[in-house]
């Protein structure tokens, strides 16, 4: 009988242990012997998805501003922005590297495939790729259920936003991302599809780069009715034209930068930061939020 218990364990245990296989936002298929048990993110918003489907104990390493969760600064790094070291990534013997389409690590991440190294290329491009990533991660971790369950509150809460504010009174927002260059964000972004979300009409979302740069007469001839900035410092370059709406009403707000453009579970949060900056410009203006 006890023989007959333990063969039942195993073959109950042995979905979890079967290969795994997945698409990665490429297109190219990731297979794995099994759920993956050392991994290195190359980029912070995967760190996040791991922590949130609980797959952090299967974190080897991360690179550098990888602060979320606040345990995650703890993880050994690779590298960051500048570069990632190849010898630092093999040192922690991955069975998965995951890594951003837009990470800049193209030579370093062809070299890990020509060792051997599973890649999994993260691409994802509106805010319901947000689930549709967590899932593919929770396939390649063994950790499915969990992030069945972490997909589904996000697409929960990104629903009950967008009847939360499906009627909201439009307005004309400019989003400042960057100074010397001006830069700011379009509808191919995710603080742009944020903007869409709260009802806010971006003055640049037509532009064809996600972060373009603009011109301060472009700015002003645009009149937003709201300005958004992600650092308070770049409101002040505005304060010598009274005459736009944003300044002469002072809806000026600062949002943070990272729950508005990490492409994770806290854009649900971000989300939720610029309905209420909206919401607060429609109150002052006399309008009634939804």
């Amino acid at each position: 009988m006890r023989r007959l218990l333990l063969a039942a364990g195993v073959l109950a245990a042995w979905p979890a242990l079967a290969q795994v296989s997945v698409r990665d936002g490429m297109g190219q298929t990731v297979s794995l012997p099994l759920p993956a048990q050392r991994i290195v993110a190359l980029t912070p918003h995967l760190v996040e998805d791991l922590y949130a489907i609980g797959a952090e104990r299967q974190l080897a390493a991360a690179v550098d501003y990888s602060d979320y969760p606040p345990a995650a600064r703890q993880l050994p790094r690779v590298g960051g922005y500048s570069g990632i070291s190849l010898e630092a990534v093999l040192r922690q013997q991955p069975d998965l590297v995951v890594a951003w389409r837009d990470g800049g690590n193209g030579r370093e991440l062809a070299r890990l495939r020509e060792l051997g190294v599973p890649v999994y290329i993260s691409a994802p491009v509106a805010l319901a790729d947000v689930a549709s990533e967590l899932r593919r991660l929770g396939t390649l971790t063994g950790r499915v259920a969990p992030a069945e369950a972490a997909a589904r509150r996000y697409e929960t809460g990104l629903r009950a936003l967008q009847r939360q504010h499906a009627r909201a009174a439009p307005l004309r927002v400019f989003v400042q991302v960057g100074d010397n260059p001006l830069f700011t964000v379009s509808s191919r972004s995710f603080l742009g599809s944020l903007l869409t979300l709260c009802g806010g009409r971006n003055v640049f979302a037509d532009a064809p780069l996600p972060a373009p740069q603009v011109s301060t007469e472009a700015v002003l001839a645009a009149r937003p009715q709201v300005m958004l900035a992600l650092d308070a410092t770049l409101h002040a370059r505005w304060q010598r034209w009274p005459q736009l709406p944003a300044v002469r009403e002072r809806l000026q707000f600062t949002l943070a930068p990272d729950p508005v453009s990490r492409p994770g579970p806290r854009l649900l949060q971000g989300a939720a930061n610029v309905c209420a900056a909206l919401n607060s410009a429609r109150r002052k203006l006399g309008l009634t939020p939804s």
